[in-house]
């Protein structure tokens, strides 16, 4: 049911402004806020010193596989400036490993799977079985920071895209072209078939259980959704997005960031997902005016505008919250990853123009 336009004086029920786990958690369900709510994909991580200093003593994995240490790594940002939501320190490519498939980082840059997937046989020695098991250490991360949070900010769980985790499956790793998954999905359609809905069961079920742990959004990244041409998007896409949306039950809002796919807006908006998140190539002005009221925007800053001065950054996030203003359901975000050269002023920046606009 659509529900009406935000307004300025919009607060808590006692009067006071809301904190950031209800501004953030009532913005993902298009409710009234008090201001827009914020957070960045991969705020956690690079471009914090306090992170460096850990990735000089443990590993990218040690820090995902580690409770306290992925833990330690989610609440950086917010201790530093105050997002609205933290996102729980992982990888996309735990689902694969859970399944058989493990990953490591090469020197040279990348990842590296043990083994790629090159027929029906390979997709069948797949398992679903064992995702609670081995990835048990994700939702132990989750509810040591749910405690440290203490109900005053909101906390996302994430998953990889059946499209997006297939791509690397298949490819054994990065790739510099990602044509493999493809040319299975145009040739082979059965067995491409066969692989996304495993997929999908797989991260259902993982969902599942970081939704179990804490989790009160989670999003989905289609990372590599803009890979497909318009016309193969649904099928090799979104409807395993869809499938993976009502897995859920609506026990929480989901959000899906297809990055580059904004042309199959409608096939994302029948994901049935209650945010979409929209890349720095997308006009939310157009978005805005095309998407049901009860859907909501996420996004979109430029991630090279943090590379340049807070005056251009504060200037950039102010055009964004006007061509937004005045719609329920804006979360406001980069159009892609926060890029480790960033200067830390900047992302402070992005927060003052967030808080002072009016």
């Amino acid at each position: 049911m659509p529900l009406t336009t935000t307004s300025p004086s919009a607060s808590a029920p006692s009067g006071a402004p809301f904190t950031s786990r209800e501004r953030f958690l009532r913005a993902a369900t298009c409710q009234p806020v008090d201001r827009t709510p914020a957070w960045l994909m991969r705020q956690a991580g690079r471009v914090l010193p306090e992170y460096r200093a850990l990735k000089e003593r443990y590993s990218f994995l040690e820090l995902v596989r580690t409770p306290e240490l992925a833990a330690e790594v989610t609440l950086q940002p917010i201790r530093r400036f105050g997002f609205d939501a933290a996102i729980i320190f992982s990888d996309i490519l735990v689902i694969p490993e859970a399944m058989g498939l493990p990953y490591r980082f090469r020197d040279t840059g990348g990842v590296s799977m043990d083994v790629s997937l090159n027929n029906p046989s390979d997709i069948a020695k797949l398992s679903v079985d064992r995702v609670e098991e081995h990835l048990a250490y994700v939702a132990d991360a989750l509810r040591l920071v749910k405690h440290e949070l203490a109900g005053k900010t909101a906390l996302i769980g994430f998953a990889g895209s059946p499209w997006t985790l297939a791509n690397f499956m298949i490819e054994g790793g990065s790739s510099h072209d990602f044509q493999k998954a493809r040319e299975l999905f145009l040739k082979d359609r059965a067995t491409y078939d066969l692989l996304a809905e495993r997929l999908t069961q797989a991260t259902i079920r993982y969902l599942k259980l970081q939704i179990d742990a804490g989790a009160e959004v989670v999003q989905l990244f289609d990372t590599l959704g803009g890979l497909l041409p318009p016309a193969e998007f649904e099928g090799a896409s979104s409807r395993w997005l869809r499938d993976i949306v009502a897995g859920l039950d609506g026990r929480v809002p989901v959000i899906v960031f297809a990055k580059g796919a904004q042309a199959n807006w409608k096939d994302l908006v029948a994901t049935g997902a209650q945010v979409l998140g929209f890349d720095f190539a997308s006009n939310l002005g157009t978005f805005r005016a095309c998407l049901p009221a009860n859907v909501g925007i996420q996004g979109n800053l430029d991630p090279v505008i943090l590379e340049t001065t807070p005056e251009r950054v504060t200037a950039e996030t102010t055009r964004i919250l006007e061509v937004m203003r005045g719609r329920n359901g804006h979360i406001f975000n980069l159009g892609h990853g926060v890029p480790p050269a960033a200067p830390l002023e900047n992302i402070h920046a992005l927060m003052g123009a967030i808080t002072h606009f009016s």
